[in-house]
């Protein structure tokens, strides 16, 4: 289905202004290497002095440090209380699924294509970054990696078609560790960012990819958390000024719950925007950002079917028998607003309509 012309128009004025901030890191590590004569004895494979202590750290928490932060976090959650009576056995097999299967399934496709698919196509290419300083590999990895994770997800809630694969991860009626990792595996396997970031490392940015990645899953497994950290930083007023930098900086449980909320009528949720997964810049930034500071009384999709575990881990290879789902033979998702002329306008809400 075609997109409005309004939303064309807007994606086109985007895409441009992320092709710019795409090249600023590019052009200050350009204009470091002129600065510096042409000097490259500084290789970032050498950490600066004060993040040495910090290696060791990063190296674990990739290892098993996140899994277990999860863990930690998802058994307080519980023992608080938080799920209430939603983490049905429906529920509890998506996301037991969704979180084992990927760890399991996905490290062969990255290897293959870090050890085999890279060095075929760029043979002689190998660390040929190696003399980026840290910074630079960092920044250039941050922003190449979230900016294009900001856009593949954006994109997966603005394309009819592509909602269906991100749909698995809306259709939680609960936000935490449970639903955290809650994703078709396919909208996993081409997660643009991943191979990115890989090509980066091949290049000879594996340091700083290591920091990225870790502050990255910090992040963005703190704002999917039912645990609402960041409330402490607007009820204390000293905290003000902080929570407004943080706020519009990073992803927060305030500003992703409210991307998980199944309405947008309220004035809190915004599942129309609110797209930033580390950096939520990129929302403030191309104003598909809202920021109220409260919490949605609900999450999900109003039109969910509770749908059996394999449609949604694994749509369109296996389907729902789901009656109305959109995940069922021929049923397909259109924009409420195309839908007969509906009361509602959001170009980025789906429901399931028979084909």
């Amino acid at each position: 289905m075609a997109l409005d012309q309004k939303l064309k128009r807007k994606l086109t004025k985007d895409l441009s202004i992320s092709l710019l901030i795409y090249s600023l890191p590019v052009l200050a590590i350009l204009l470091y290497f002129k600065l510096s004569n042409g000097d490259v004895s500084q290789s970032h494979l050498v950490l600066p002095s004060f993040l040495e202590f910090a290696k060791p750290a990063f190296e674990n928490i990739r290892t098993w440090g996140l899994i277990v932060f999860m863990l930690v976090l998802g058994t307080v959650e519980f023992a608080a209380g938080l799920y209430d009576d939603q983490w049905t056995g429906t529920e509890r097999k998506i996301d037991i699924i969704c979180f084992l299967a990927p760890k399991l399934l996905l490290p062969p496709v990255v290897a293959f294509f870090s050890l085999t698919a890279l060095p075929y196509l760029i043979p002689n290419l190998a660390n040929t970054l190696s003399w980026v300083p840290f910074w630079g590999g960092f920044f250039l990895i941050a922003i190449a990696d979230d900016l294009t994770q900001y856009w593949y997800h954006r994109l997966h809630h603005q394309v009819p078609f592509l909602w269906r694969f991100h749909r698995t991860h809306h259709s939680a009626p609960y936000m935490g560790m449970a639903m955290a990792s809650r994703q078709n595996f396919l909208y996993t396997v081409f997660f643009s960012q991943i191979y990115l970031t890989a090509t980066l490392t091949y290049l000879g940015l594996g340091l700083p990819a290591l920091f990225v990645l870790v502050i990255k899953s910090i992040i963005t497994l703190g704002a999917h958390s039912s645990l609402a950290w960041d409330k402490p930083f607007y009820k204390y007023k000293v905290l003000h000024p902080i929570a407004w930098v943080l706020e519009r900086l990073i992803s927060t449980p305030a500003t992703h719950h409210a991307h998980h909320a199944d309405t947008s009528g309220d004035g809190v949720g915004h599942f129309k925007g609110n797209f930033g997964n580390m950096f939520f810049l990129w929302d403030v930034i191309f104003g598909t950002g809202l920021i109220t500071r409260k919490f949605p009384e609900s999450y999900g999709t109003k039109s969910y079917k509770s749908e059996e575990w394999y449609a949604q881990f694994l749509w369109p290879i296996f389907k729902s028998k789901k009656e109305g789902s959109p995940l069922a033979e021929g049923v397909f998702a259109l924009p409420i607003s195309q839908k007969k002329e509906s009361v509602s306008s959001n170009p980025n809400q789906y429901e399931p309509v028979q084909s």
